[in-house]
């Protein structure tokens, strides 16, 4: 439901501004992995052991979708409310998922799946409209070409495109991570899928 309420939200507020929207989905999908790994690398120090990988698949993740957020602000240029808008976003989600995540891994997993298959629906969304030409295809900023390794003519369709991949891969991890949680298991004791990008 919180996924849905937030979606909607969002999409009354940006309406068909996807550059906008996906800048908004970005500040929110930025926090999850920078804050499981932080708690899972100070568990890992305190406890003397292993992570199994898993700190560093979800810093990774974390810096994936940073650079996304990086993506859209150079194609939103955003106002100066938005930006503060995205400040805002973040100090509320960041405490608020620190909770969670302290409180049910599990669930917090769970969670950021659901926001990612939801982040996967809009970029279809904001690819359907630039291929019927809603959307004007501008070229794709230089950060999103050295980043994915585009061709030098590389366009705002062919980011959508590796960001909606991206976002595919950050969902299957999270279900993943929320599964073996669910099997009671700690994440440290089965090897995270690393290395994707």
């Amino acid at each position: 439901k919180w996924v849905i309420f937030s979606s909607l939200l969002m999409y009354a507020r940006t309406q068909r501004r996807y550059g906008c929207r996906a800048m908004m989905l970005e500040t929110v999908a930025a926090v999850p992995g920078m804050v499981a790994g932080a708690v899972l690398h100070l568990r890992s120090l305190r406890r003397f052991e292993q992570s199994g990988g898993w700190i560093r698949a979800l810093l990774e993740e974390a810096e994936n979708e940073r650079m996304h957020l990086m993506t859209f602000m150079e194609v939103s240029q955003p106002r100066w409310y938005e930006r503060a808008l995205v400040v805002a976003v973040q100090g509320v989600f960041f405490h608020a998922y620190l909770a969670t995540y302290l409180a049910s891994p599990k669930v917090a997993h769970r969670m950021v799946g659901y926001l990612e298959e939801e982040a996967v629906h809009s970029y279809t969304e904001f690819l359907r409209d630039l291929e019927a030409g809603k959307i004007d295809d501008v070229p794709a900023p230089a950060i999103a070409i050295d980043y994915w390794r585009l061709p030098a003519g590389a366009t705002l369709k062919d980011v959508v495109r590796v960001v909606r991949a991206d976002e595919a891969h950050h969902r299957d991890v999270n279900h993943y991570a929320s599964d073996i949680h669910c099997q009671g298991h700690a994440l440290r004791e089965v090897a995270a899928p690393i290395g994707y990008h």
